[in-house]
């Protein structure tokens, strides 16, 4: 490969929205934080080390009764309000630019509650509201 001598159509993907299958038994709730397994089905985030954090669900989707992969679930990947946690796990303005953690499918911490808890993504702000939490899997808050 050699560097460009000319413009170029470069293929991109407009929005933010993603879909993905979801889990078994498995109900995710519009607003809700979604997250992907260790199997890599969707599902609604909890308390587990082993979830990535991909956005927050558009709609409703109800797998409650279904096997993984029965029903696909759609999710934006962006900057969302979210509930925060209390005590000395309140995401407070000296966390902004930090990581922050799930602790279920609204609520999120500022720490990981002694290795219990995966990233959740980046606080952006904090307000009397709940916490402004920056979700993509791929802004390198995994790392």
């Amino acid at each position: 490969m050699t560097a460009a001598t000319k413009n170029r159509n470069t293929p991109t993907r407009a929005g933010l929205r993603r879909a993905g299958k979801v889990a078994a038994a498995a109900h995710c709730f519009a607003g809700t934080i979604a997250v992907q397994n260790a199997s890599g089905y969707v599902e609604p985030a909890s308390t587990a080390t082993t979830l990535i954090a991909l956005g927050v669900f558009t709609a409703e989707a109800d797998n409650t009764n279904g096997a993984d992969g029965d029903v696909v679930a759609e999710f934006d990947r962006g900057c969302f309000r979210l509930a925060n946690s209390a005590d000395a796990d309140a995401i407070t303005s000296a966390d902004i630019g930090k990581a922050c953690y799930l602790v279920d499918d609204q609520t999120v911490a500022k720490t990981d509650g002694t290795a219990s808890r995966s990233k959740a993504g980046i606080v952006d702000e904090v307000d009397d509201l709940g916490v402004w939490v920056r979700i993509d899997p791929t802004s390198g808050v995994l790392v």
